[in-house]
């Protein structure tokens, strides 16, 4: 099997890519696993351009991308008697160009348009290196695209990866620009994508008074939805401000279900380096509101966790935060920290508190433990660092969600586009 790796402009090495970012595995491990999951493979709406190209042709066209925002081509063909299967990934805006539709600019969420800047970093508006188009940062100065920034445009693209947890704020990108373009008359083009955590819905419901851009709507923790369904209950809930409503067209992906195995081919954020990362993300997620280091500052992202504060004899792996991509500040930087390898842990189909309850109690430094306004934003409510505190268990925990988890199932259950 030969294995092709572009971006537009040529095949790059899977070492360079790496750097950058760009490739989290083989190309032959997606295509792989999704043949063992479905009798046909999984087409994203990025890739159905028959379906959208003539709704941007002619007109002024704004694209909300990163690096995630690729269209794959398979190619098979027979060489000396061998079949061979050439797999190249183009990013849309090469790909876009390429149509002779008229890109005006391309609208950047948060870690930038080439998925380099730290988490919550401030990007800064720019200039594609490579096009010339400008980069506008809708995680800088305004999170939210002004009037001004879409003066010049008819109609506007998403094509983002998301992961399906709700502090993950590709969605609240996406919320933000769907209230831009109501307001502004402009229609939307939704280019679906699989939810790698779409086989189950869990967690605590946010709470109104606790919203942010780390959760900006009611639903639990890991929601169970792909961004073209829940831009759907977005506009259906009415929950842009004044209720306004975007006018939006989701290209559907084909031989997708929410139990379909999925590997995606670019991490979608620094931190997120593979599909046992994207796993356990939602999970260890958690911890950004604690002092707990879960693996940033090292090349195990969102797969182990640890602290100068636990007792080695039961956190064996010792490990030492550095800066490094994605990560230019890491907790306990340079510091010894007594830890756990999860990389071998079960694949998740529910949010898993135990790491942090048995955390919490073996912490030499519980006063210090919880940065308890960070840790509500993320759980996205008040509740749950106090069950910690007083002991509960994951069982008992579990039980205050099932309520809320049954309304939300209700809700999601009239905005689905796929089983």
């Amino acid at each position: 099997m030969l294995i092709c790796f572009s971006c537009g402009s040529g095949a790059k090495d899977k070492k360079a890519s790496e750097e950058e970012g760009m490739v989290i595995h083989d190309v032959m491990e997606i295509k792989s696993e999704v043949k063992d999951g479905s009798s046909e493979e999984i087409v994203i709406g990025a890739q159905r351009m028959e379906q959208y190209l003539e709704l941007l042709r002619g007109q002024k066209v704004g694209l909300v991308a990163n690096l995630t925002s690729n269209v794959t081509t398979v190619d098979n063909r027979m060489e000396d008697g061998i079949k061979m299967e050439v797999i190249e990934t183009t990013h849309l805006v090469d790909a876009l160009l390429a149509e002779n539709i008229q890109l005006q600019k391309v609208f950047a969420p948060e870690h930038g348009f080439r998925g380099k800047a730290d988490a919550g970093e401030m990007v800064k508006d720019d200039v594609d290196t490579k096009t010339g188009l400008p980069l506008v940062s809708l995680h800088g100065k305004n999170k939210k695209p002004t009037s001004e920034q879409l003066e010049d445009i008819d109609i506007m693209v998403f094509d983002i990866q998301d992961v399906g947890v709700r502090f993950y704020t590709y969605i609240a990108t996406m919320h933000l620009v769907m209230e831009a373009c109501a307001e502004a008359g402009i229609p939307l083009v939704i280019l679906d994508r699989p939810n790698p955590n779409g086989h189950y819905i869990d967690g605590p419901t946010m709470e109104k008074e606790h919203t942010s851009f780390l959760g900006m709507h009611p639903v639990p923790l890991v929601h169970g939805m792909t961004v073209g369904e829940y831009a759907r209950m977005i506009n259906g809930e009415k929950w842009l401000a004044n209720g306004v409503q975007c006018d939006i067209t989701v290209i559907e992906m084909l031989n997708y279900t929410h139990d379909t195995p999925y590997s995606l081919p670019v991490r979608p954020s620094p931190n997120l380096p593979n599909d046992i990362a994207i796993n356990l993300y939602p999970s260890l997620g958690l911890l950004e509101g604690t002092s707990l280091n879960a693996g940033r500052g090292t090349e195990m992202q969102f797969q182990r966790l640890g602290s100068p504060h636990l007792p080695s004899d039961k956190y064996p792996m010792a490990y030492t935060p550095q800066p490094n991509f994605g990560s230019k500040y890491p907790k306990h930087q340079g510091t010894v920290c007594n830890g756990l390898d999860l990389r071998n842990a079960p694949k998740m189909s529910r949010v898993d508190l135990t790491w942090i309850i048995d955390a919490y109690r073996n912490h030499s430094k519980k006063e210090d433990f919880f940065h308890t306004e960070n840790f509500t934003a993320h759980a996205g409510t008040t509740q749950l660092q106090p069950m910690i505190e007083k002991g509960y268990t994951m069982a008992e925990i579990r039980k205050t969600w099932l309520k809320d988890l049954e309304v939300y199932k209700k809700m999601r259950q009239k905005y689905l586009l796929y089983d």
